[in-house]
């Protein structure tokens, strides 16, 4: 089951928000290559291509049809943006001045061969500046999810299933960047409170952009749909109704120059 990409850019507002805000801490003079990691539809790639006007941006994503969706959405960018499908632990080595990712590590299983690649993909003073989810990600749904995947009918799916995620500590991210050879490292979590107008609009999001991957699993889609409905009503009752506890990782490192 690959990405609904069209519908993916048409509801992951509370993503380009965050995102927006990361790509603020960046410090950019212009003239950089910038390699965006898990570039999805390209919204926030556009915005980082306008703030290189003399620079290019490396658009990488593991999904093809988010790929595709993205050459569409920077097509008025031209030869300064380029589009790649790709793995985030397989990055090309010493080929930017700059990693930016938003809403992506965490579907990186391996943070060690994640950060291995992006120390590589850097040069020598190169800067890592990146948000995901982190420890406590979405712990209400995912607690709520957890008992309806292990009931007699749906749990078959699910045999010797690989994570989905890894959402980790600002502690245990810190210190792996500064074993793995970063430098001027920072991180933390913070809580994102996101709540949703209206039992569409949560299932929608909850559909294309926290459930669907990790129900690709199942192959009856009445199925699926059943759980995800059965997901939507035990949040019909929460005060607010429809919302989603978020926690965001954010991580800022440096490669060293020598």
């Amino acid at each position: 089951m690959t990405w609904d990409a069209k519908t993916y850019h048409q509801v992951s507002n509370p993503q380009f928000a965050w995102g927006q805000k990361v790509l603020a801490r960046l410090p950019l003079s212009g003239d950089e290559t910038v390699l965006d990691v898990g570039c999805g539809t390209g919204r926030l790639t556009a915005l980082l291509a306008e703030r290189l006007p003399r620079g290019r941006v490396i658009a990488l994503d593991r999904d093809a049809g988010m790929i595709e969706q993205a050459r569409l959405h920077l097509a008025p960018f031209g030869d300064r943006v380029e589009l790649v499908v790709g793995d985030a632990t397989a990055l090309p080595e010493r080929a930017v001045d700059a990693v930016f990712s938003t809403a992506t590590f965490h579907w990186v299983v391996d943070h060690d061969a994640l950060f291995r690649s992006v120390f590589a993909a850097l040069r020598p003073g190169g800067r890592l500046v990146a948000q995901c989810g982190g420890r406590g990600n979405l712990a209400r749904i995912l607690g709520r999810l957890a008992p309806i995947l292990e009931e007699p009918a749906i749990a078959p799916y699910f045999v010797g299933a690989r994570p989905t995620w890894h959402f980790a500590g600002d502690d245990e991210t810190a210190a792996r960047l500064s074993r793995l050879g970063f430098v001027d490292v920072h991180t933390s979590l913070t809580p994102a409170p996101t709540p949703f107008e209206s039992r569409e609009t949560f299932r929608a999001f909850a559909t294309n952009v926290v459930l669907g991957q990790r129900l690709r699993a199942i192959d009856d889609d009445a199925l699926r749909q059943e759980v995800i409905e059965r997901v939507v009503e035990l949040h019909a009752h929460d005060d607010p109704p429809f919302a989603l506890d978020y926690v965001r990782l954010d991580v800022s490192a440096v490669r060293p120059v020598a």
